[in-house]
């Protein structure tokens, strides 16, 4: 297999194990720490190969991300599409950050992302979520420099491989 095909495999792996673990049930006590793995998966591809994540990209899978979570459909779209767009528009930047300052860029880009729910669903009508809310972002920081190391370790190796 060429390593291209491999790559596209990577890719598309990666965001059908994000749905996956979207999808995975969790105790209601656990649910404000599940994090978002589509956006995490989002933000990395957005930052290492920004010829395969587009605005476009990021819309159908927010599309499809509500229709396989049941949620309000073009929440997560929009959620997507605004995450994508500014990772695009600021990855000269964070691309070059160190570890610990993608941490925390993750983070703010995270909370953005809670703040574009909550205005969605404040115009959906839905109450206002409790503190609980804002936990998510948190587990995210936490994740990321592992899944950022998992997959740019991957993408090392298919380099390496031929």
């Amino acid at each position: 297999m060429n390593r291209t095909r491999l790559q596209s495999w990577v890719f598309s792996g990666s965001f059908m194990l994000a749905f996956l673990l979207q999808l995975m049930p969790v105790p209601a006590a656990l649910l404000p720490l599940k994090p978002y793995w589509i956006g995490l998966v989002m933000i990395y591809w957005a930052i290492e190969m920004p010829e395969y994540v587009g605005l476009g990209f990021a819309f159908l899978i927010g599309v499809a991300g509500d229709i396989l979570t049941g949620e309000l459909l073009g929440e997560q779209a929009l959620r997507l599409l605004v995450l994508t767009f500014i990772v695009l528009r600021f990855r000269a930047r964070l691309r070059f950050f160190p570890l610990w300052q993608q941490v925390l860029a993750v983070l703010a880009l995270l909370l953005n992302d809670r703040i574009v729910m909550l205005i969605v669903r404040g115009f959906s009508g839905e109450v206002m979520p409790s503190l609980e809310f804002w936990i998510a972002p948190l587990v995210d920081m936490l994740i990321w420099p592992f899944l950022f190391l998992l997959l740019d370790d991957l993408r090392a190796r298919l380099r390496t491989s031929e």
